[in-house]
């Protein structure tokens, strides 16, 4: 993935910084070599990259060797953020990530997780194997490059009539987080969205789709691909006669009555199709007896994964900044820590890209 490329490496003095050893270790295998020299396909990586380093970096600062590199470098600059959970909250951490963003600084983790001080929270520095996959990606390669993966995202609204609609609490933030991590691991995505209270991800294909029916139809139109994670919340149900103009009160105290029809299930048909992906992830949001239902839908659906969570209320998680999930296969049901969606999202791209190398079969169908 790295053959060939050279990659200038600066260790920001953080607690983070005996996982360096470990990211030295991974370029290598990799193909690729750290060295303090740059050359043409070059790119600079700042792991961990502190708070500090972080606020000299947006301030253009230059009062030691590491950022004195770093201002006057022309190459790509990744960066691995570690700090303490309150140091990345903090606004002016908020401020200078986006102006790094905005100069084009390229951005992975962190993660969630326990720390060095005992707090827990965003902040650990993203795994090793995460940030070789950035690299890759920073290349235009990757481990998942010249794999088309298909995303599904955010609510679907099933009208009432032209003004009201059933839709559920669902953001879309999971299915975009889950976009850009395999956008970043090289893939191509297309990313179909419902109206979600999310931006989606630049840097892939967007559809952007309203009710079940249409959500559907770009799936299908999307196939094929070597990937489908199907994390869209689609409503189970649609009326069957919507009303063409907005409906009124009549002055007898009787609600309208409104016939319901099951909507198409559209993992079902992605897991059980002529066009099957090598790899459908499914999504199932429950409120009680979570794995049951999970792997109870596993087998009836026909996909490879179920990525399971508890939306009770109280979690906080149905249109929250985290999630808590349970990942649902063959192998039984493997419960993940409570974890920033981003991180979710970057856990289960890794994934993603062994279950396809176990498979044995590449992107065009030849042996890898």
């Amino acid at each position: 993935m790295l053959s060939g490329k050279r990659i200038l490496l600066i260790i920001g003095g953080g607690i983070a910084a005996y996982k360096a050893l470990e990211l030295i270790r991974l370029v290598q295998k990799a193909g690729g070599s750290v060295v303090p020299v740059l050359t043409r396909a070059g790119v600079v990586v700042v792991a961990p990259s502190t708070a500090d380093l972080m606020a000299k970096m947006a301030g253009g600062r230059a009062d030691d060797l590491a950022s004195t590199l770093l201002l006057a470098t022309d190459k790509r600059v990744l960066v691995a953020p570690a700090m303490n959970v309150r140091m990345w909250g903090h606004p002016a951490t908020m401020r200078n990530l986006g102006v790094l963003r905005g100069d084009g600084v390229l951005v992975v983790g962190p993660d969630d997780g326990e720390m060095a001080c005992g707090e827990y929270g965003p902040g650990r520095m993203a795994e090793p194997a995460a940030i070789v996959a950035a690299i890759g990606a920073a290349f235009g390669g990757g481990p998942l490059a010249g794999r088309h993966v298909l995303v599904t995202s955010g609510p679907t609204h099933e009208p009432i009539d032209p003004v009201r609609y059933i839709a559920n609490r669902s953001s879309g933030a999971q299915g975009a987080a889950i976009a850009v991590a395999l956008r970043d691991l090289g893939a191509r995505v297309t990313f179909v969205t419902g109206p979600a209270a999310v931006a989606p991800p630049s840097g892939v294909t967007v559809v952007a789709v309203e009710t079940a029916a249409e959500m559907a139809a770009a799936v299908a139109a999307a196939l094929p691909a070597d990937v489908a994670v199907m994390a869209a919340a689609v409503a189970d149900w649609r009326v069957v006669n919507p009303g063409g103009q907005k409906l009124k009160k009549d002055g007898s105290g009787a609600p309208p009555v409104l016939e319901f029809a099951e909507n198409v299930d559209i993992l079902a048909q992605v897991s059980q199709g002529p066009t099957r992906p090598r790899l459908v992830v499914g999504f199932a949001a429950e409120t009680v007896d979570v794995v049951a239902h999970a792997t109870a839908k596993l087998a009836r659906k026909g996909c490879d994964w179920i990525v399971a969570n508890d939306v009770s209320p109280g979690t906080g998680i149905m249109g929250g900044a985290e999630n808590a999930v349970v990942l649902i296969s063959a192998a039984g049901a493997d419960a993940w820590p409570r974890m920033g969606k981003d991180a979710v999202a970057r856990r289960l791209g890794l994934l993603i890209v062994e279950a396809l190398r176990e498979t044995g079969v590449g992107a065009s169908g030849g042996d890898i």
